[in-house]
């Protein structure tokens, strides 16, 4: 009986160490993701700036004149700037990874270009007097640097990119007096939306 007995069990054996193949397999391409991702993108860091941004646009609605309002969102701006780097960098040292390895040099890079584009557009458009179309621009030329830098980041961050893309364009051929609204829009109600997506599945 015995000889019978192993004969009817040897079978299943290569079954068992397929199944493991895969396991280990499946270990080591999200062990390999991981390692080529940045994923300190912070969520509750997004719902931050979510929230002052829609403080900014009810400020901003009040100004009676384009460069104080301008001024606000400027202000809005450097909020956002000091709340993203700093929960970025909780974030990170919580995760045990650094700003400054290839993830995040990566994403640096190419979240950066398009901001700078869009300085420099806004200073155009202010000087010519088209501020009315600066609502279009930010929204269009964020969502342009959340897309290419979050192709070396979780796969929620291009798709979020992509929204604040099509709220800009929209603005962009919408009448300019709706640019606080479309601000409001994107820069509050898309970075708490995703902010909380990102906080809840990604680790904060």
């Amino acid at each position: 009986m015995a000889p019978f007995e192993s004969r009817q069990t040897r079978p299943t054996d290569p079954v068992a160490l397929d199944d493991r193949a895969r396991d280990n397999i499946r270990f080591i391409r999200e062990t390999m993701e991981r390692a080529g991702s940045f994923t300190a993108v912070p969520g509750w860091g997004g719902i931050a700036m979510g929230i002052t941004a829609l403080g900014a646009a009810a400020i901003a609605s009040q100004q009676s004149s384009p460069t104080a309002w301008l001024l606000t969102w400027i202000a809005e701006a450097a909020v956002a700037i000091s709340i993203a780097v700093w929960t970025t960098y909780s974030k990170a040292r919580r995760v045990g990874s650094s700003l400054f390895s290839g993830p995040g040099r990566r994403f640096a890079y190419s979240f950066a270009p398009p901001l700078f584009v869009g300085v420099l557009l806004t200073l155009l458009l202010a000087r010519i007097g088209l501020a009315g179309a600066i609502a279009g621009v930010w929204l269009l030329l964020y969502g342009t640097a959340v897309v290419t830098g979050g192709t070396f980041s979780i796969r929620i961050v291009p798709l979020m990119g992509l929204c604040f893309m099509v709220l800009g364009a929209a603005a962009l051929f919408c009448p300019w007096s709706w640019g606080n609204a479309f601000l409001a829009g994107g820069f509050g109600g898309l970075h708490i939306l995703f902010g909380a997506i990102i906080a809840v599945k990604y680790g904060g």
